[in-house]
């Protein structure tokens, strides 16, 4: 059995900052704070975050985009007895939040608190049988009554699962908001892989978009913006070597496949046979993967549409236990994906075709 791996200090920084959609103030920060060590940083009215690295030779812009908000709740209500009842910010399955530690955001600073509901004990037959939904759990900040809770929380405020990051053998890492923070860690690794060569024909800009989880808002405002000639959404996919998870409808990419690289209607022919070129030649482990008509579930799918319309691509990192505390991720496919997304940035020559 392998030792574990150390996470890399901007990615543990980027996992431990709370930032649920339309609050990524935090790990936005820590993002762009080390962005500027290398890049061109920058900042929209939403959020989201650009940093560019210069290119060299009139190659096209190319966009490597990721998003920085997580899943999380917000308080709907404060009774009098001092509970605080929620509803989710981005998909949730409610069994997930049964008895977690939960960190709340509010005017005065971080508080913590704990998802309850009732005791199994004092439940119906029928009823311990079901999923709670979300209106049969509240969280409980340890107020003594209502008034004391709205002195310290507010409506509207919001709150993610509080957990550190856990380093298991065999290159694994487990933490809430690896969707999508690896992919962050990802985009702005690439970047400033590039800029550490010394630039790429084109201009690349890594960027870390905000409120995908809920509206991709941030994907579709920042392309707008940039008007990148391409672009590239780094994200995770549902790795296939979990108990229950059933071949057919998902393809197979386990853990130690490598970078996810995506095919399908939405997703431009010729950049993805790029990618695949450029995995092929640098020797870098990858498995392609189709998605439906109906498009990809990432930020790709505001990006290809903007504008008059962006060559986009698709590549995703193997991951278990999706929009969980634990969910889990193998390094060495975090670090196949940067190697991929560096490497494709350097074959974009000026007289690169995307077109159909």
């Amino acid at each position: 059995m392998l030792a574990a791996v150390p996470t890399p200090d901007l990615l543990r920084k980027l996992l431990t900052a709370p930032g649920p959609s339309g609050y990524e103030t935090a790990p936005a920060a820590i993002w762009r704070e080390a962005a500027a060590a290398f890049a061109d940083v920058g900042v929209d009215e939403i959020g989201s975050s650009v940093a560019r690295v210069k290119g060299t030779a009139g190659g096209p812009l190319l966009s490597i985009v990721s998003h920085i908000d997580e899943i999380g709740v917000i308080v709907t209500h404060i009774d009098d007895d001092g509970f605080l009842r929620f509803g989710s910010v981005g998909g949730w399955d409610p069994i997930i939040l049964v008895g977690q530690r939960v960190t709340l955001l509010t005017r005065g600073g971080e508080i913590d608190g704990v998802v309850g509901k009732k005791p199994i004990h004092l439940m119906k037959e029928d009823d311990r049988k079901r999923v709670p939904e979300l209106k049969e759990l509240h969280i409980d900040i340890g107020a003594k009554d209502g008034d004391d809770a709205r002195a310290r929380a507010r409506i509207g405020d919001v709150a993610v699962i509080a957990g550190e990051p856990l380093e298991l053998p065999n290159d694994r890492l487990v933490s809430r908001a690896l969707d999508n923070r690896v992919s962050c860690y990802v985009a702005l690794e690439a970047a400033r892989r590039v800029a550490e060569a010394g630039g790429a024909p084109g201009d690349v800009a890594a960027v870390a978009v905000v409120q995908e989880e809920t509206t991709f808002a941030g994907s579709r405002t920042s392309t707008f913006s940039l008007d990148p000639d391409l672009s590239i959404a780094v994200d995770v996919t549902f790795a296939t070597d979990q108990p229950s998870v059933e071949l057919g409808e998902l393809t197979k990419h386990g853990f130690g496949a490598g970078v996810v690289i995506a095919r399908g209607p939405t997703l431009n022919p010729r950049l993805v046979d790029l990618l695949q070129e450029t995995a092929e030649a640098e020797e870098i482990p990858f498995v392609v993967a189709a998605s439906s008509g109906r498009g990809t579930g990432t930020d790709a799918d505001a990006i290809h549409l903007t504008r008059g319309g962006v060559p986009t691509g698709v590549v995703s990192i193997p991951l278990r236990y999706m929009h969980s505390p634990v969910e889990m991720v193998q390094l060495g496919d975090v670090e196949a994906a940067i190697r991929l997304l560096a490497a494709f940035a350097q074959r974009l020559g000026a007289e690169t075709s995307f077109a159909r």
